[in-house]
């Protein structure tokens, strides 16, 4: 009876390297003499054969991958395309940038055209958890979401804690003193928006505060900002500050604050991601750092172990190492 399938991390754990550089010989990208020396023997000692799909994709595909993103203006993303190309670089790829401005049918388009150009895999940031990577996944192309999950269980994701990002966020407003955190989050069908959403109203949870009037879904962007922050403060009782789930629509909540003389820290913000205009007073504003750069890394690190034969099950992987300072 034929053992257990070997995978690419007990290679890389065998010939004491990392699984990208078992990658990256599997992939022919240059390495040392030695180093493929050693991966070859963990290789041969352990049996290991990468999978049909990785070498369909070797003999057919380019060394490109496509990293598909909803702002390519927004920082966050700028930032973690750097992250991706740092890291498919390393490993012999090249990253085409698609921006879809969270238009579905724009990265129908983008997907379409990965697929017709043979790119070895797909990295994705969905306009929705619905965004259809079927016909992808139907031709063994590898698909990684990044930032934002799908509605697929078969499908690799990297993000961040989102939830405890909110609930932090709005737990240190709170203990700063203000009562009556509103949240603009993003869209109903994103989840980072309802992630982030959900930590918000569990911090008012735990105080005993009715949470949910004081909560507007906005587009992600510097109008929906602007729009929402307008609507809380047109209220009876209008919030006293704000967690706003991503830095574009920050931005707008504060061009809406200084418009009616409620500027930090006189009125409470705390922000998803540094505000992204220098003309901005970051003074008082609380800032829930998110690792934009190792958030690409980590994804581009997971596609390449799929590109190279990696066909376990499906894997979500959560960076934890956000935190919130405040600008003083």
């Amino acid at each position: 009876m034929a053992g257990p399938k070997m995978t690419i991390y007990q290679v890389a754990a065998h010939a004491g390297v990392s699984a990208a550089t078992v990658s990256r010989v599997i992939n022919g990208a240059r390495v040392s003499a030695e180093t493929e020396r050693k991966v070859k023997a963990a290789m041969a000692e352990l049996n290991f054969t990468p999978s049909r799909t990785a070498r369909r994709l070797r003999g057919r595909y380019s060394e490109v991958i496509a990293l598909i993103i909803p702002d390519v203006e927004n920082p966050f993303f700028t930032a973690l395309a750097r992250g991706v190309e740092n890291r498919a670089r390393t490993g012999g790829y090249s990253v085409v940038l698609c921006n879809t401005d969270d238009d579905p049918e724009r990265e129908q388009t983008y997907m379409d055209i990965a697929l017709a150009e043979h790119m070895a895999g797909v990295l994705i940031a969905p306009a929705d958890g619905a965004s259809d990577v079927g016909k992808l996944i139907a031709h063994g192309v590898p698909v990684v979401a990044v930032d934002r999950s799908l509605n697929r269980p078969d499908v690799d994701a990297v993000t961040v804690d989102n939830r405890a990002g909110g609930f932090t966020a709005a737990s240190e407003l709170f203990a700063a003193g203000f009562s009556r955190i509103a949240c603009i989050t993003g869209p109903r069908t994103v989840d980072t928006a309802v992630s982030r959403m959900e930590g918000w109203r569990a911090a008012g949870a735990r105080r005993g505060v009715p949470s949910d009037r004081l909560l507007r879904y906005a587009d992600y962007r510097v109008d929906g900002g602007r729009a929402a922050m307008r609507d809380l403060l047109s209220l009876h009782e209008p919030p006293d500050a704000v967690v706003v789930a991503n830095n574009l629509m920050a931005a707008g909540a504060l061009d809406v604050l200084y418009e009616r003389g409620l500027t930090p820290p006189r009125f409470g913000l705390a922000v998803f991601g540094d505000l992204p205009y220098a003309s901005f007073e970051r003074q008082g504003v609380r800032v829930v750092d998110l690792p934009a750069r190792n958030l690409g890394e980590a994804a581009a690190a997971l596609l390449l172990t799929r590109i190279a034969g990696d066909d376990g099950p499906a894997r979500t992987v959560i960076l934890r190492d956000t935190n919130t300072r405040e600008r003083l």
